[in-house]
C-alpha cells in the first residue's frame, strides 16, 4: 500500500520545523518557506518556457531550484531551537552566491547596456523570468527579518538577493536570444 500524502498534523493550524518545534502556520518561518516554494515553482515554469526555446541556461535554473530546497532547509531550521547537528546539516555557504555572481557577469557582458526601465516583457521565457524575479524579491523580503532575528543564515538572504539580479539579467538575455523586443517604461503625458 502506498503511503498517504496527507498526515492531518496541520489541521489545527500548526506545523513543524525541521527541529520538531510546532509553530502556527502563519509564523514568519512558514511565510518564508511558502514564498521560497512559490519561487521554485515560478522558476520551474520559466524553465519549461525556456526549454521550449532551446536555451542553454535551463540547467542553471534546475540547479537554482535545487539550491532553493537547501534555502528551505535552512529556513525550516530556526537557529534559536536548532541543535548543532541540525545546524550542520542545513548550513548554507557563500559558494552558491559567488556562483550566481559569475553567471550574472557572464550574461551581462553579452547584453546591450540598460538605457531605460524595462517592463516585464520580451517573450514568454523572458516574461516568466521577470515574474520569477518578482517572486524572488518577495521571498527575500520574507527571509530578511529571519536573518535579522538570528533565525536563518545571512547567506540565504544574500543568495535570494543575487538570485533576483540573475533572473533579471537572464530575462534580458532570453529576450535578446529569441529576438524579442523588451518593452520600456514610457512616462504618460500629463
Amino acid at each position: 500500500r502506498a503511503p498517504r500524502i496527507y498526515t492531518r498534523t496541520g489541521d489545527s493550524g500548526f506545523s513543524s520545523t525541521f527541529t520538531g518545534e510546532r509553530r502556527p502556520k502563519g509564523d514568519r518561518i512558514f511565510e518564508a518557506l511558502g514564498a521560497t516554494d512559490e519561487l521554485s515553482s515560478a522558476i520551474g515554469l520559466a524553465g519549461e518556457f525556456s526549454s521550449e526555446k532551446g536555451h542553454t541556461f535551463v540547467d542553471q535554473l534546475h540547479k537554482v531550484q535545487c539550491m532553493l530546497q537547501d534555502v528551505g532547509s535552512n529556513l525550516a531550521t530556526p537557529l534559536s531551537s536548532a541543535r548543532e547537528a541540525h545546524r550542520k546539516r542545513t548550513s548554507f555557504s557563500e559558494k552558491p552566491v559567488l556562483e550566481l555572481e559569475q553567471w550574472i557577469d557572464s550574461y551581462s557582458e553579452q547584453l546591450p547596456p540598460l538605457r531605460a526601465f524595462i517592463l516585464p516583457s520580451g517573450g514568454r521565457s523572458s516574461a516568466a523570468l521577470h515574474f520569477s524575479r518578482a517572486v524572488c524579491r518577495r521571498a527575500e523580503r520574507c527571509v530578511v527579518p529571519l536573518v535579522q532575528a538570528g533565525e536563518a543564515d545571512p547567506n540565504v538572504a544574500k543568495y535570494l538577493n543575487r538570485l533576483s539580479d540573475y533572473l533579471f539579467v537572464l530575462a534580458r538575455y532570453a529576450a535578446m536570444k529569441e529576438g524579442k523586443e523588451e518593452k520600456i517604461y514610457i512616462k504618460p503625458e500629463p
